[in-house]
């Protein structure tokens, strides 16, 4: 649903005055309409609005909303619901729940034998205000251009000379956003599954409101203390390294591409030179960086012969994801960032960390952006708890994979040591996203949140030295 900036502010605004004076209003569930076409869907979904106030406990506040889907079991058995955390920040999850019901694999974790709650968070998606930035673009390296940040920044100063709160939309605020929906939804208990930054609003539950949360699965897991933009090129090169090494351990891969990392250096160096003209038009460092940040998420397996079309000069993988850069809500990300990661980096340790690998450096502008926008705008006061490691008793269980560009393997590791009794799973030649992407993983889940007591099978999981099936 694409909506423009000015109708956003003006919903938001439409709400500004719900809250009664002199009183702080209780946060309420509003039964209505889902949106989507569940036509097809094989389970009974129960939708509606949760409305909180934007500033909670301030009898001024004005009311905001977000939009709930509640996906029921198949064959209940008395289990906690799970609530589900979308990725972004700035990404959303109720307008696609339809679809991802409608996928084969979902019969065999999703709404088996407890219900799943999926909601957007606060101030993105289908929430009210949804602070999308039309006209930018942003990745998770950051803007790809000077126009797209000035633009972020004016968005985002627009929404506050609205009477927008920018420092209430923060996963600390969603984490109390939940603990507010599980009260009015009158819900006991709670089991929280979440993936990439999903997981680190579900480290804020379990750090400012963890009531009622009996077990959690992180997905690709990204922690509080992890660094988003220094030593953020460092791990994009390093994800994209292991592939190659992966490749060059293949005969037949190796044949196909041979020297790839070192034609791939000489390449970024080139566009780090100046911008290069291919076919007519002209790509930018910010434009492969971006490219190759998003493609080592998601796509390793053809990396090798997307590469090598890249080097070659065929440019039509970089065309493809450029036509794709506007997939967050650009000013919800920005919230966040500039709220809980950027206060505890500096912007001059990006290209300290990266100098020398030409790869790693064609990521340094966007992210020194992120560092730019964040102090173009006021983000009231920081707190130091939120770059401090989770320290928890509730049982969670890690899912990470070999091959990630922004939550790498070993900063699962790292962090679990905070998690009593936890349990980590690293998933070899897998990429960001392991949970719902094959069986093993995904009965896995299911089989955890049943009896998060239990040590978690792993003899379904491929060995450590299993060698990568690339697409040639």
């Amino acid at each position: 649903m694409i909506r423009t900036l000015w109708a956003r502010i003006a919903g938001a605004l439409l709400l500004a005055g719900a809250a009664g004076p002199g009183l702080a209003a209780e946060p309420e569930f509003k039964p209505g309409a889902c949106v989507g076409d569940y036509a097809g869907v094989p389970y009974k979904v129960d939708c509606g609005t949760m409305v909180v106030d934007e500033a909670r406990g301030d009898p001024k506040s004005r009311r905001i909303t977000f939009p709930v889907a509640i996906v029921r079991a198949l064959e209940p058995k008395g289990l906690p619901p799970v609530v589900y955390f979308h990725g972004g920040p700035g990404g959303d999850a109720v307008e696609g729940v339809p679809t991802r019901l409608k996928r084969p694999a979902a019969k065999e974790f999703i709404a088996v034998d407890q219900d799943w709650i999926f909601f957007d968070h606060r101030g993105t998606g289908l929430a009210s205000p949804s602070m999308n930035c039309p006209g930018t673009a942003l990745t998770d390296a950051g803007p790809p251009s000077e126009k797209d940040a000035d633009g972020i920044i004016a968005c985002l100063k627009a929404f506050k000379a609205q009477g927008v709160d920018l420092t209430r939309y923060n996963a600390v605020e969603v984490a109390h956003d939940v603990q507010d929906m599980r009260k009015a939804l009158k819900l006991d208990k709670i089991d929280l599954y979440g993936g990439s930054y999903g997981t680190r609003v579900q480290a804020a539950v379990q750090t400012h409101a963890p009531q009622g949360v009996r077990a959690v699965v992180q997905d690709s897991p990204w922690p509080p203390e992890a660094a988003w933009t220094v030593g953020g090129p460092e791990m994009v090169a390093s994800s994209l390294y292991v592939v190659m090494a992966k490749c060059e351990a293949i005969a037949e891969c190796a044949s196909r591409y041979p020297d790839l990392k070192a034609r791939l250096q000489a390449t970024a160096a080139k566009f780090m030179a100046a911008p290069q003209s291919i076919g007519g038009k002209t790509y930018s460092a910010d434009d492969l960086g971006g490219y190759l940040m998003d493609a080592s998420y998601f796509a390793a397996r053809v990396l090798p012969q997307q590469l090598s079309k890249i080097i070659a000069g065929d440019m039509s993988p970089v065309d493809e994801f450029m036509a794709s850069r506007d997939y967050y809500a650009e000013g919800q990300f920005m919230t966040h960032l500039c709220k809980e990661e950027i206060p505890f980096e500096k912007r001059s340790g990006i290209m300290a960390g990266a100098k020398g690998d030409p790869v790693a450096e064609l990521m340094v502008a966007p992210m020194e952006r992120i560092h730019d926008i964040c102090a173009a705008v006021d983000w009231g006061e920081i707190s130091p708890i939120e770059q401090q490691p989770v320290k928890t008793t509730i049982p969670t269980l890690f899912l990470a994979a070999e091959i990630d560009p922004g939550c790498p393997p070993e900063l699962t590791e790292a962090a679990a040591r905070g998690y009593a009794g936890s349990q980590v799973v690293i998933v070899t030649n897998a990429t960001h996203g392991v949970g719902g992407a094959s069986p093993c993983t995904r009965k896995m889940i299911r089989n955890y949140f049943v009896d998060p007591s239990q040590p978690v099978d792993r003899s379904c999981l491929p060995a450590k030295d299993t060698p990568m099936a690339f697409v040639y």
